[in-house]
């Protein structure tokens, strides 16, 4: 009898485990006011990513302003200014939206919650259709991408299918300040185009509840380093 009990009790746990969304992580955000990141290239500082956090009975609000530039000899070949906000109700997404220009291109996404269908519907200027709920915006102020199968891209609205690994638990330092982190890999899980395939370094401070560095190679080395916190 406790043999069959047990494994009843056992059961509903799993059962309550699987059907928890992940993004119940998301209250965890509710004291934060501010992430401020440095975006660099080849070692050296070409801009910024900061989140803005805006919390108020059941929602939040998350504001992204991303703006960096990458010159050779003085003239600007690549550069990135984006504007986005986030709204999530109890948790849970329900908008976003994002107006990028990337090299004098105009990227957006629009993407809302429709309640009767469980679905995102996402305007893009890579993707317009349905999404699955399950799916969640690739901004790095939210470690809820480590546990997720696809990703929404926050500049075009395109989904890609992802897989993480856990590479180990590491001490890093940022700026004479040290970080207990553990190190994870993201990388596509599907056959795409090179130009297109995600492959990060994530390293996250389970101490902090924040993600404190990612890298990346693409016409050379791009990292984003936390530089400051703010909370309420």
């Amino acid at each position: 009898m406790k043999i069959k009990l047990f494994s009843f009790l056992v059961g509903i746990i799993i059962l309550i485990i699987t059907i928890s969304p992940s993004y119940s992580h998301i209250n965890n955000y509710k004291n934060f006011k501010k992430i401020e990141m440095d975006v660099y290239k080849d070692g050296k500082i070409i801009g910024f990513s900061n989140y803005e956090f805006k919390s108020k009975s059941n929602e939040l609000l998350v504001k992204n302003t991303t703006n960096f530039n990458v010159k050779v000899l003085g003239v600007k070949v690549f550069s990135i200014l984006s504007h986005s906000e986030e709204l999530y109700k109890n948790g849970n997404l329900i908008y976003f939206k994002s107006n990028t220009i990337q090299n004098k291109k105009n990227k957006f996404v629009v993407l809302n919650y429709h309640e009767g269908t469980n679905e995102f519907l996402i305007d893009g200027s890579s993707y317009k259709g349905k999404a699955k709920k399950n799916n969640v915006i690739g901004n790095w102020w939210n470690h809820n991408i480590l546990e997720a199968k696809s990703q929404i891209s926050p500049l075009s609205g395109s989904i890609k299918k992802q897989k993480v690994l856990f590479i180990g638990k590491e001490l890093i330092k940022i700026n004479d300040k040290e970080y207990n982190t553990e190190h994870y890999k993201l990388l596509s899980d599907e056959n795409i185009s090179e130009d297109r395939k995600l492959d990060f370094d994530i390293w996250y401070s389970r101490d902090k509840n924040i993600i404190i560095k990612i890298s990346y190679q693409k016409f050379g080395n791009w990292e984003y380093k936390l530089k400051n916190i703010k909370l309420y």
